[in-house]
């Protein structure tokens, strides 16, 4: 861990500070849009939506190699945001209003969004490598790619705050809420477009394949160790920032994959 920690201020690797910066930002609208995820139990769908995104990445990618625009970093989150909204969007509401089933709608959304991705990618010869946004690689963030998680980070916890006591209600009692007035089909999309928002953020740190663990994992250890929603929040933020810094200390330390 010395070694980690004395190379955060080596001035010749600023990717590792860029690296801890983006683990330790992601973890509070993970530890946020978790614990409402945890809560209406629908990782399922978060799941939906963080494999989806490979679609958009895709596209991303192969705008760059056609259009020459490889110095536009963030071009390929800004891809997967806009697939992650559209999927999470599709999904809520066919699942609201649709007559097909729930699970059949999001096998559908999850398998067209990664063939998507893989024919784009199949069309895009260039050097990054694809597998770093299906694995993740903490390494590669940018100032650009901080930037919109740092943006996408203050939208979510700004409408988690706005919002928290009906998504609460929503989370956990949707009659409850009907009979209460409340737009539960409304907030329900509201919950998945946090969610589309925060997996976006994710990829970088821990890449598609494994973005629901760091989503669920943490919010689901501090739903143990507190019995109030905040509670909940603030434990899910403190274990995700654990996680992702101890993670990266010890990627550096042995030499392996940053993500896993």
């Amino acid at each position: 861990m010395y070694e980690f920690w004395a190379a955060l201020w080596d001035p010749s690797l600023p990717f590792l500070r860029y690296a801890l910066f983006a683990g330790v930002l992601a973890s509070v609208p993970l530890g946020v849009t978790g614990s409402y995820v945890v809560a209406r139990r629908i990782s399922y769908l978060a799941g939906a939506i963080a494999h989806c995104t490979l679609g958009g990445i895709g596209a991303a990618l192969y705008v760059q190699y056609r259009f020459g625009l490889q110095s536009v970093t963030w071009l390929p989150m800004l891809g997967a945001l806009i697939q992650a909204v559209a999927a999470a969007l599709i999904v809520g509401v066919v699942s609201l209003r649709g007559r097909e089933r729930e699970d059949t709608i999001i096998g559908a959304v999850w398998a067209l969004g990664m063939a998507q991705g893989l024919l784009f990618l199949a069309r895009t010869p260039m050097a990054m490598d694809p597998m770093s946004y299906l694995f993740g690689n903490i390494l590669f963030v940018s100032r650009a790619d901080l930037a919109l998680m740092g943006g996408l980070a203050v939208v979510t916890v700004t409408l988690a705050w706005l919002f928290h006591s009906k998504l609460v209600a929503v989370c956990f009692d949707e009659e409850f809420a009907r009979l209460r007035g409340i737009r539960v089909e409304a907030y329900f999309l509201l919950l998945l477009c946090l969610t589309a928002f925060t997996v976006v953020m994710l990829i970088r740190v821990v890449g598609i394949v494994m973005v629901i663990a760091l989503l669920s994992l943490p919010a689901a250890t501090a739903g143990h160790l507190s019995r109030r929603m905040l509670g909940m929040m603030g434990g899910a933020v403190a274990v995700c920032a654990a996680a992702n810094t101890v993670g990266l200390a010890l990627s550096y330390r042995y030499e392996m994959p940053s993500g896993a």
